[in-house]
């Protein structure tokens, strides 16, 4: 792998510090099994959190696992991809807007008489008006649990007590609140993540994401970070030769493709081991790498750190800017 530059100043340490979430509850759900909807994909990015109970989410991408969730499990899908939620796989799952027409969101009871799941659904955006969206840095499905020894443990957990508490009051005003409480959730969790990309500069210019061929080669480079790329096949994906692809990426985001690709691998990778507790192992192959060794070497390449290290230093400094919460 090329070895990378030193990380260069941009305006994404300063977009970390302002990140604000704007997150829309749609729907608290009491359900019993068997039970099962689906969401179609779309532009917003969307969450669920298990408040009490089991879950089932299948990605329409039929090249990820299901993900078996408990409560206190939050799942992230920050580009909106469509998907089903089942108390187990198989599960009958018609559409949500149809389950929900005719009932009420604030309160939504549906499914059998079998074991009963809590559910908090919603969508959210980033507050500002942004160009360069970072949100496209986070992977198709994150998963986090308040029950994990990961990093986040010490404010997901309190939190999520606090947002499943005031789902069963079922109050006047709870949607509001839950709301509210999301927010904080998220943001935090994004700008955790993030915090690994930050210190890679993995922002690009504005020219960049515009150009059609650039700006859609970014994008296959940020959603399938962990495919096995070279520039030619980036170049067919997107229409042009590999040369000139090659040519028009260095010029406006300043980096050949496979450098920034690494950018953005060991940065998802440090934003895993943010907000995670996945091994090293199990990162390495979410982001594109072969084995443990070879995320590690480029890693303390990149970060002056291995793997582990990093994950302590971003635990307590997490600890300390959650302690509010």
């Amino acid at each position: 792998m090329e070895l990378l530059n030193p990380p260069r100043a941009d305006g994404l340490s300063e977009l970390l510090e302002r990140i604000n979430v704007r997150s829309v509850v749609y729907c608290r759900s009491d359900l019993g099994a068997p039970w099962g909807f689906r969401v179609d994909g779309s532009a917003t990015a969307k969450f669920h959190l298990v408040l009490a109970g089991q879950a089932t989410l299948t990605l329409d991408d039929p090249g990820l696992a299901p993900a078996e969730l408990a409560a206190g499990d939050l799942v992230l899908l920050a580009h909106g991809s469509g998907h089903l939620m089942q108390d187990r796989g198989g599960s009958p799952a018609p559409p949500l807007a149809d389950i929900l027409a005719g009932r009420s969101p604030e309160q939504l009871t549906y499914g059998g008489d079998g074991p009963r799941t809590g559910l908090l659904c919603g969508g959210f955006m980033l507050a500002a008006d942004l160009n360069d969206n970072p949100l496209s840095l986070l992977p198709p499905l994150l998963v986090f649990s308040s029950a994990e020894a990961g990093p986040a443990r010490h404010w997901l957990e309190p939190v999520f007590v606090l947002l499943r508490d005031e789902a069963a009051r079922d109050a006047p005003g709870t949607t509001a609140v839950l709301a509210k409480v999301a927010d904080v959730f998220l943001t935090e969790i994004v700008r955790g993540y993030l915090s690994g990309l930050d210190a890679l500069a993995t922002a690009v210019p504005p020219a960049a994401l515009g150009d059609p061929w650039v700006g859609a080669a970014l994008a296959l480079l940020r959603a399938q970070p962990e495919a096995p790329w070279t520039v030619a096949d980036l170049a067919r994906k997107v229409g042009l030769s590999r040369t000139v692809l090659a040519g028009r990426f260095r010029e406006l985001v300043g980096e050949p493709p496979m450098s920034y690709l690494a950018r953005v691998r060991l940065g998802q990778a440090a934003g895993y081991l943010s907000t995670t507790d996945k091994t090293v192992r199990q990162i390495a192959r979410l982001v594109g790498y072969e084995s443990e060794a070879s995320l590690s070497k480029a890693f303390r390449q990149a970060f002056g750190r291995a793997p582990g290290e990093y994950r302590r230093q971003q635990g307590a400094a997490r600890g300390v800017r959650a302690t509010p919460l």
